[in-house]
């Protein structure tokens, strides 16, 4: 219980510090102040919540990076419980990890630190989590890889109402590939996308931020899976592309610094929108969609009864 008690005490004391505001008020919605003119804000934030022993004695095959918030604890436990197991593919070493910043809206910082000691998958730092903010999250995540778990064969970085078929994944896209991959990245290809200037949409983004008029090709962060070396390569591209809060297109900016090419795969298995449920459907994708706690487990274990009927 001490470490847990001085763990939160270290939380609160770099809220405070971040938001530079004790009595409630929300601070700048990066957190701290992020000059739009510096190339490298990721740099800038700091681990609150951390696991740098998870990888230590082992090299997993796959490390799934799931973007969440604190109050998303359903979520959590529901994928936890189902495609995000670590035990999800027999055989195969699966590592988990939920990627958080700090949530102002009334959530007990308490409550996360107690789930993280029970779980030890959450990693946070002190950037507002805000839809601003995901590139920043996406980063926190390649940046763990890069430190802690570099020797990693594969990541993926995908979203908490984003059901994953751990096991296609696994035994149809990933093990096929030869050991030494590298410079892989795949998902559901968007190329040729231009940015949206209609202040109504939730992809506009200003000229100010992105004055180009093209983005390079990226894959929709619904699901992305890469292999281990490029959490490395991205970080260090990030320290020379000035950020923008579409974390997806950001991502395609480094792999572009970087010289690498998205491997196309068949659209049926990276799904942006919902697809609807049949178990023999589902055993062919990666991906789905706004997908609500109970169906992450629903759906995770019909497809475990029936995948043999198909």
């Amino acid at each position: 219980m001490g470490s847990e008690k001085s763990l939160l005490k270290k939380t609160l004391t770099n809220f405070k510090q971040v938001s530079g505001k004790e009595n409630g008020e929300a601070p700048p919605e990066n957190g701290k102040s992020v000059n739009e003119a510096t190339h490298t804000p990721a740099q800038s934030f700091t681990f609150l919540i951390n696991e740098e022993e998870k990888c230590r004695d082992r090299t997993p095959f796959l490390v799934l990076l799931i973007s969440t918030t604190a109050a998303e604890l359903q979520r959590r436990d529901a994928i936890r419980r189902s495609w995000g197991s670590e035990a999800a593919v027999p055989g195969v070493d699966i590592l988990r990890l939920f990627m958080l910043g700090i949530n102002t809206r009334g959530i007990n910082e308490d409550v996360l630190l107690r789930e993280s000691e029970q779980y030890h998958d959450i990693i946070q730092q002190d950037f507002l989590d805000t839809y601003n903010n995901l590139t920043l999250k996406t980063l926190m995540g390649m940046r763990w890889v890069a430190s802690y778990c570099s020797g990693t064969r594969f990541a993926m970085k995908t979203d908490s109402d984003v059901f994953v078929n751990t096991m296609h994944l696994v035994e149809k896209l990933l093990r096929p590939l030869p050991p030494s991959t590298q410079n892989y990245f795949t998902g559901h290809l968007m190329k040729g996308h231009t940015p949206i200037r209609n202040k109504a949409s939730k992809w506009y983004i200003s000229e100010e931020e992105f004055p180009g008029n093209r983005y390079h090709t990226f894959c929709s962060g619904t699901g992305y899976v890469f292999s281990g070396d490029l959490a490395a390569k991205i970080v260090n591209a990030s320290l020379t592309i000035k950020y923008i809060h579409l974390e997806d297109v950001y991502v395609g900016f480094c792999l572009n610094a970087k010289g690498v090419e998205i491997v196309p795969v068949p659209y049926s298995l990276f799904n942006l929108h919902k697809v609807p449920f049949s178990p023999c459907t589902y055993n062919k994708i990666i991906t789905s969609h706004h997908i609500q706690p109970h169906e992450h487990i629903h759906y995770w274990e019909t497809l475990q009864e029936k995948k043999h009927t198909c």
